[in-house]
C-alpha cells in the first residue's frame, strides 16, 4: 500500500508540472459554459433549462481534450513497459493513474461548476444536485476516455480517431446526468436517476481499469 501511495503522489507530481496541460482543459470549460447565456440572452427559464446539458457536454469535451494524451507521454519515454513487469498488478496501477488524472482535471471543473451555475439561474438545490451528478459522472467519462486512448497509443497522427470511438460509449452516463438535473427542476423523485448514474460509474469503475490494463499492452505491441 506504501508503494502505492508512492506510485499515486508519483502521478500528481508529473501531472502538477505540467502546468498549461492543466490548465488548458479547465479554460476550456470555462469559456464555453460563459459564453452560452451571452448567446442564449437573458431568458432565465430557458436558461435553467439547458445549464444541465451545457455544463455536462463543456465538461466531457474538456476531460476528452486533457486525457487525449494520458498514455502517449510514458509509452514514449518506456515508462509504459515498465509497468507491464512491476510485481503489482498492471489494473491495481492503471486505477492509480485513474485516479490521478480524475482528481487533476475532473475534480478541478466540478468545483467551479457552482460558480458557473450561478449565469444559468441555478438556485442552491439545483447545483448541488448536478455537482453530485458530475461527482458520480465524471468518473466514467474519465475511465471510458482512458480505455480509448490505451487502444490508440501505438498510433501515430491518430487525430479523430479517439472521440470516433469512445463517444458513443459516453451517451448512457450524458443521458442520466443530464436528466437526472432536469428532474431536480422539476421536482421528481431522483432516487431512480442516482441509483442508475451510481450503477454505471460502479460497473464502469470494476471493467475499465482491467480492460485498459488489456488495452495498453495491445497498443504498445502496435
Amino acid at each position: 500500500m506504501k508503494n502505492l501511495m508512492i506510485i499515486f503522489q508519483h502521478e500528481i507530481k508529473m501531472i502538477s508540472r505540467q502546468a498549461f496541460s492543466w490548465l488548458t482543459p479547465l479554460l476550456f470549460f470555462v469559456i464555453v459554459v460563459f459564453l452560452f447565456p451571452f448567446a442564449l440572452g437573458p431568458d432565465s427559464i430557458l436558461l435553467k433549462k439547458v445549464a444541465s446539458g451545457i455544463i455536462w457536454i463543456a465538461a466531457l469535451l474538456a476531460i476528452l481534450l486533457s486525457i487525449n494524451n494520458i498514455f502517449r507521454e510514458d509509452a514514449e519515454e518506456g515508462y509504459l513497459e515498465q509497468l507491464f513487469f512491476s510485481p503489482y498488478p498492471l489494473t491495481l496501477l492503471v486505477a492509480c493513474k485513474l485516479l490521478s488524472h480524475w482528481l487533476a482535471y475532473s475534480l478541478p471543473l466540478i468545483l467551479i461548476s457552482p460558480l458557473l451555475g450561478v449565469f444559468f439561474n441555478l438556485d442552491f438545490y439545483q447545483e448541488k444536485i448536478l455537482v453530485l451528478t458530475l461527482l458520480l459522472g465524471t468518473p466514467v467519462i474519465t475511465m471510458l476516455g482512458a480505455l480509448g486512448a490505451a487502444l490508440v497509443v501505438g498510433l501515430r497522427g491518430h487525430g479523430l480517431l479517439l472521440p470516433v470511438l469512445i463517444m458513443p460509449l459516453y451517451i448512457p452516463v450524458l443521458i442520466f446526468g443530464t436528466g437526472t438535473a432536469l428532474a431536480a427542476m422539476a421536482h421528481e423523485a431522483l432516487n431512480g436517476y442516482f441509483a442508475l448514474l451510481g450503477a454505471i460509474t460502479i460497473l464502469t469503475a470494476t471493467l475499465i481499469p482491467w480492460l485498459t490494463g488489456i488495452a495498453l499492452k495491445m497498443g504498445v505491441n502496435q
